[in-house]
Formats: structure tokens, sequence, C-alpha cells
């Protein structure tokens, strides 16, 4: 048996006829979760699941920028330190050679 061609049963219509009234069947999930639902233990959970870890990340974030501007400082400390003995140099006025 071949299949039938749909422009020949939709007389003269473009597209094929289309079942307008379709439910999936997933029962009455509206596709989000409301607020004034039942449980909403789960959603307070992951709320404070979320803060805690928002709270880490500050602490860790606090701790790595500590430890960057001593790394920093004693990066610099060698450049500043130079910098004041040429200084000292330039006002004794002796020359460099």
């Amino acid at each position: 048996m071949k299949p039938t061609f749909h422009s020949a049963t939709n007389k003269g219509r473009p597209f094929p006829p289309t079942d307008y009234f379709f439910q999936s069947g997933i029962g009455d999930s509206r596709g989000y979760s409301s607020p004034e639902d039942g449980d909403s233990s789960e959603f307070r959970h992951l709320y404070s699941l979320n803060r805690e870890f928002l709270m880490v990340c500050a602490q860790e974030r606090a701790r790595e920028m500590t430890v960057f501007a001593l790394v920093v400082l004693a990066a610099a400390w060698p450049v500043i330190y130079m910098v004041i003995i040429v200084l000292k140099l330039l006002l004794k006025g002796r020359p460099l050679s």
C-alpha cells in the first residue's frame, strides 16, 4: 500500500491537518512551580545551598586576593629599593663611571 499524498486529502490546503486538541498526558503540570504550592521546602533548600556556596566563594576569593597582594608586594620590593638607590646616587651628584 502506498502512502497517500497530503495535498490530495486536504483539498487544496498547503499544510497537513493538525490536531489542535493534543494533550501530552503529563497530568496537571503547569510547566513551572509556584511558591503557593504545598511543598516549597525544596526551593528554600536550594536557596540556602546557593547562599552558602556564594559565601564560601567570597571567603575563598578574599584569601586569594590576600595571597596575591603579598606576592605583588614581594615582587615589587626589589624594584622600589632599586629606584630609591638610583635616586640617592643621582642626588649626591657622583658620576656613574
